[in-house]
């Protein structure tokens, strides 16, 4: 099934956890941040944009491939053939990761 998001919403696909706790950045992280939310996340599906107030629709910041950062309680948990997805605001993208 394909996912089609509205508006200036994108779809997420939330990154694997890491068992070892070490993260890409070199960073470690303590078991119990594996049992919350991720904060992480491919670009699976842009929307078209949000729409202005003088009827012209604003362009999205993020692109489908784009690994972004969002806020841990924005997005809302979808799952379409047995995966789990996110569908956030682009508002509630923090970062674009390279």
């Amino acid at each position: 099934m394909k996912i089609t998001p509205l508006g200036d919403r994108v779809v997420l696909e939330p990154a694997e956890k890491n068992k070892s706790g070490k993260r890409e950045s070199g960073l470690y992280v303590p078991e119990t941040a594996d049992k919350e939310r991720p904060e992480q996340g491919k670009v699976v599906a842009v929307g078209p944009g949000k729409m202005s107030e003088e009827g012209k629709r604003l362009p999205m910041n993020v692109k489908k491939g784009d690994i972004v950062l969002f806020t841990k309680y924005g997005p809302n948990e979808i799952k379409v053939d047995e995966k789990e997805y996110l569908i956030a605001r682009e508002e509630d993208i923090l970062a674009i990761l390279e």
